[in-house]
């Protein structure tokens, strides 16, 4: 259940960040529900990948090169999807921040909501 909520909160969050900067575009909620898939998928599967082959960079920058990585992610969930349009890489920055700031007030929510008594 807990899953379900956040896939669909996640997708909330997407549109929200279409509606709050004109760089990231989303077409429909059934565009957002699927993006917010791509984008959870992206972030199981390549991210940690990412993470390791660029951890040289990470360490180097303190810890500033995964907002990049987080970033292309993005980015690259709106390249093979339609109905989800990114302007380009610094769209995808500032798109992933506000995405990624609504994802943890979400936790958040869910964590207090689902909390084991």
């Amino acid at each position: 259940m807990k899953l379900i909520l956040k896939w669909l909160l996640s997708a909330v969050a997407l549109l929200a960040v279409a509606y709050i900067y004109s760089g990231v575009q989303v077409a429909s909620f059934g565009s957002a529900l699927v993006a917010a898939f791509v984008i959870g998928l992206f972030n199981v599967i390549l991210r940690p990948i990412l993470v390791v082959l660029t951890l040289p960079v990470t360490i180097v920058t303190l810890g500033l090169f995964l907002f990049v990585i987080n970033a292309l992610l993005f980015w690259a969930a709106s390249g093979v999807l339609q109905g989800f349009a990114v302007q380009g890489f610094v769209a995808a920055l500032i798109g992933s921040l506000i995405y990624s700031a609504l994802g943890v007030l979400i936790e958040a929510a869910l964590g207090g909501l689902f909390a084991k008594a």
